[in-house]
């Protein structure tokens, strides 16, 4: 468990709020050895408002380095890197998943006949289609965003506290407004890497699968131990 050389490699925005288990930033969350490094200057603001081509080489940089550190695969810190996977797979010599948005083709066709995957993520407004399409999902996808002023982004964005009711509470009302404007969701899909320590809770109340960076990130580590 603890062999650095044999691990799943994390390529993390520049923050500091609090990641308690089950965040994509807490090494407890994963059942295997991750690495984790950050990329100074890739704020959340900055990736979410895909202002972050200026970093492209710091992120190439930061997949080498885990690399050499053992990583046998990648993932990253925030779903909005999507946008850049074709660009970072062409550059990264490990394969390499920005985004748990790239599970949605994958789950849509394991889902019964009428049934649609429905995304929840950190900005409804900044989650373009051309975020779908690297991700090589449906631009209609149905997406509920959070609320800008509400706790998740508070958190993230402004400092504030972890306030777990709270954030639960708000994500909760979130896949609650989604579910009631679209009759047909039969799985979620987390964009932002920060919602999966509520995955559990939203999957036993609304009795749907949820999908996230972890089993994005569980996946494709998987593959990396055949043989």
């Amino acid at each position: 468990m603890s062999d650095p050389a044999n691990a799943l490699g994390i390529i993390m925005l520049d923050t500091t709020f609090e990641r308690p288990v089950g965040d994509v930033g807490n090494a407890e969350s994963w059942p295997f050895p991750v690495l984790y490094r950050i990329v100074p200057g890739a704020t959340a603001r900055t990736v979410v408002a895909g202002r972050d081509e200026s970093l492209l080489d710091a992120f190439v940089a930061a997949g080498e380095e885990l690399q050499r550190q053992g990583a046998r695969a990648l993932t990253t810190s925030c779903g909005f890197l999507v946008l850049r996977q074709s660009l970072l797979a062409s550059r990264l010599s490990l394969p390499v998943a920005t985004s748990s948005l790239m599970q949605i083709p994958l789950v849509m066709r394991c889902l019964p006949a009428g049934k649609r995957v429905g995304v929840v993520t950190y900005e409804r407004n900044s989650l373009t289609p051309a975020h779908f399409a690297q991700a090589g999902a449906d631009p209609d996808t149905p997406t509920m965003g959070l609320p800008k002023e509400g706790y998740f982004h508070g958190l993230i964005e402004r400092g504030e506290a972890y306030d777990r009711d709270n954030l639960e509470r708000e994500l909760t009302e979130a896949v609650q407004d989604l579910l009631a404007r679209e009759a047909d969701i039969g799985a979620i899909v987390f964009e932002c890497t920060n919602l999966p320590p509520f995955s559990g809770a939203i999957a036993r109340r609304f009795g749907l699968p949820v999908f996230d960076i972890l089993t994005m990130g569980r996946w494709l580590f998987a593959g990396t131990q055949a043989g």
